[in-house]
């Protein structure tokens, strides 16, 4: 059966951790394991910091935009922005690499992502804005696969 969820709050910081834990609240009707929770907690709070760090700079007037949809023991998450986008997106998802080094961020993000989910898409305009769809089979499903 399907299920979603929308949220959107104002790019600060301080609202990493809200939409991380919503997004884990919501999942958990589906009763992954606590790694695979912890996983999607991380690449929600990935996604979220680079729109609020990145796509706007810290300007607490942008939004970012969260949807979730879960289907079967499927879990699709997307995470939006219309900051200020990516140029370069194959550059942007190389391990240690960064547009604020001077704010000691390791660069990694994308990287932790690709790791934790089963599938990541990019889309991004400069001027326009991002999104980050992020797809996850929970392992319940992976085991009757196999």
């Amino acid at each position: 059966m399907r299920n979603f969820m929308e949220l959107q709050f104002s790019a600060q910081s301080k609202n990493e951790s809200f939409a991380r834990v919503t997004v884990g609240a919501f999942v958990a009707q589906l009763d992954p394991t606590m790694d695979e929770l912890t996983e999607i907690k991380t690449v929600v709070s990935e996604a979220v910091t680079n729109s609020i760090i990145h796509g706007y700079d810290n300007n607490p007037e942008g939004i970012v935009y969260i949807s979730v949809t879960l289907e079967n023991d499927i879990v699709q998450i997307l995470i939006k922005d219309e900051g200020i986008g990516i140029d370069n997106i194959d550059e942007a998802r190389q391990p240690l690499y960064t547009t604020k080094p001077e704010l000691e961020r390791s660069g990694m993000g994308f990287t932790i992502m690709e790791n934790f989910m089963d599938d990541i898409k990019v889309v991004s305009n400069p001027l326009v804005g991002t999104t980050v769809h992020l797809t996850k089979l929970l392992s319940k499903s992976k085991a009757l696969c196999n």
